[in-house]
């Protein structure tokens, strides 16, 4: 196993890209960075502040003067932080899953957060999820993969994972708003999702986790 490889993991919503990224990360020995994380981070920011989300030069303005950090708790969670305040939980409520991808959207916000992934990234070691990894934030990523599943198969794991969590949803209601941030996350004109030409795609519809994390892991490992 090469040491100080990336791996670029992307993916629609739902597609368990997260789920799979930090169990690789782990069993590969390499550092886990949740870039969805920090675009909720801002997005948390902005609706705090009553910001325009639509105005991309406010927000490119607030991405400028935002920190946002990602750090492994003692117990496995990732922390993150925007401007020293632990968001882990707010960053996931559904105000912020409504609006983060207006906000990834906006090409200055993207600027600025390609800008601290790269450099969260520039001594090699991680391990990285999002839309546009392997296209734009780490085209030179060694491992490049796409996940996909079906509208609906995404759908149902994100409404379980929220019912879990005592959030209730209409499940007709998420599945439209998750077709919907398909739309704005493929059609935007700043680093759209798309899978780089020399991703390997794995469709997860009928694969558990662990299926998955395996595929990757053995492929990393040069055991393919």
């Amino acid at each position: 196993m090469q040491h100080k490889i990336n791996i670029a993991i992307d993916g629609p919503a739902g597609a368990g890209k997260s789920t799979v990224a930090k169990i690789v990360a782990n069993r590969l020995g390499l550092v886990y960075i949740d870039t969805g994380a920090m675009y909720r981070a801002l997005t948390w920011k902005a609706l705090a502040q009553k910001a325009d989300l639509l105005d991309e030069q406010i927000l490119t303005e607030l991405a400028g003067c935002t920190e946002i950090t990602l750090a492994l708790s003692p117990s496995g969670p990732i922390i993150v932080s925007c401007d020293d305040q632990d968001v882990s939980e707010e960053i996931r409520n559904q105000e912020v899953t409504a609006s983060v991808s207006t906000v990834a959207s906006l090409a200055g916000v993207r600027r600025r957060m390609v800008e601290l992934q790269q450099k969260m990234a520039a001594q090699g070691g991680v391990v990285m999820d999002g839309r546009d990894i392997g296209t734009h934030v780490l085209p030179n990523a060694k491992y490049k993969f796409f996940l996909t599943a079906t509208l609906q198969q995404r759908a149902k794991r994100r409404w379980l994972e929220m019912k879990a969590k005592g959030q209730n949803i209409d499940l007709a209601a998420l599945e439209q708003q998750i077709a919907e941030r398909d739309r704005l996350d493929s059609s935007r004109e700043t680093a759209p999702l798309v899978a780089a030409v020399d991703a390997i795609w794995i469709d997860t519809d009928t694969l558990s986790i662990e299926d998955v994390v395996e595929k990757i892991v053995v492929h990393c490992r040069g055991e393919a």
